[in-house]
């Protein structure tokens, strides 16, 4: 099992900085995601204002030969959607942009859930609590608690509010590469698995469906949908375990921990 790297002072400031280039990317982002866009739309402005306004690179790409730099994912898919020229959002959707970019050799990732014009009372209620639910996973992360505890707080809030918590996709450590030790679960129990450390860097991202949580994957061999075709939702920090509690590297512009 390889270890889990704990950041020096010097690359949480790096990491850091790749945090703050990346809300700047959502922010940019927040005013064009409305109806008629094509997803390939938005992975093209990605690119262009991370590689160009940015100087940065869009860790994605190339990622698993993966083409593009970000996943959107659409009303049932729970993630790794794949852009399209041809797929346009439609009043009513919901859609998860999920980017991750590296800025001198660290690496941040976050996702953001939109609503797309008029979107129904139980769309943005999941929206909304899968946002909850992340937040008090977030909270849970201090020195001397477990990944357990995250989980717990996740799926225990999520199941409370009538939803389910996908299983087979999970939260990770991310440095210099995208995926590191540990893997963060968003089910669990109190007191079980690894013991947070500080200069721990992770991300939690949960994933919640409307109704089942069993899930399937297209032929395209990316796109996870939900068996049920019910609505699924998903929302991403990166977040650094400090001295006494954590710090939120991608936190967005106007954006406040509950």
């Amino acid at each position: 099992m390889p270890s889990i790297l704990i950041k020096t002072a010097e690359e949480l400031a790096i990491q850091r900085r790749a945090g703050e280039l990346l809300a700047s990317v959502f922010e940019m982002l927040d005013a064009r995601i409305v109806p008629g866009v094509s997803t390939m739309q938005i992975n093209d402005w990605v690119e262009a204002f991370i590689v160009n306004d940015l100087q940065s690179r869009p860790a994605s790409k190339g990622q698993y030969d993966f083409p593009y730099v970000l996943n959107t994912s659409v009303n049932d898919v729970v993630c790794h959607g794949i852009p399209k020229t041809t797929e346009h959002l439609k009043s009513g959707a919901i859609v998860n942009v999920d980017i991750t970019l590296e800025k001198d050799g660290l690496i941040a990732d976050s996702s953001k859930m939109y609503l797309v014009g008029d979107v129904s009372p139980l769309a943005r209620r999941l929206v909304n609590k899968t946002y909850e639910a992340m937040w008090k996973g977030i909270k849970a992360v201090k020195p001397g608690a477990t990944l357990g505890d995250i989980g717990h707080a996740i799926q225990s809030y999520v199941e409370s509010n009538g939803y389910s918590v996908v299983r087979e996709y999970c939260g990770h450590g991310i440095g210099r590469e995208m995926h590191e030790e540990p893997q963060v679960l968003h089910y669990g129990k109190p007191g079980n698995g690894e013991v947070l450390r500080e200069g721990m860097v992770f991300t939690i991202e949960p994933m919640v469906n409307q109704g089942d949580s069993k899930i399937k994957t297209k032929k395209d061999g990316w796109t996870v949908v939900t068996r049920d075709k019910k609505l699924s939702a998903q929302w991403e920090h990166t977040i650094a375990v400090t001295a006494d509690g954590f710090e939120v590297l991608t936190l967005r512009k106007g954006e406040t921990i509950p």
